[in-house]
């Protein structure tokens, strides 16, 4: 089983809506570990950390996000050498 770490940035509707609690669920659900957070401009920050198809699953998610929410773009960066946290947090 590959593990990686990729950030994804998360351009849309996506502050306000319960985004990060959102996506620390779907996280926790994949096993994965990282976190979400908001950015100044608007967009959420996310670091997804696990096995690749745990990973790939929530990056396919956060398209959707949860109700309320609407993702217009979803930029993924493979981090090489990242140090993966123990857990998810959202900030």
């Amino acid at each position: 089983m590959s593990q990686c770490c990729v950030r994804a940035f998360v351009t849309g509707k996506v502050q306000g809506v319960w985004y990060r609690r959102a996506t620390q669920e779907q996280a926790l659900l994949r096993g994965i570990t990282g976190y979400a957070k908001n950015l100044p401009d608007g967009r959420v920050e996310v670091l997804m950390c696990g096995q690749s198809a745990m990973v790939s699953e929530l990056a396919q998610w956060l398209w959707q996000g949860p109700e309320g929410a609407q993702a217009t773009h979803v930029t993924l960066e493979t981090l090489a050498d990242h140090h993966a946290p123990d857990h998810f947090s959202t900030y």
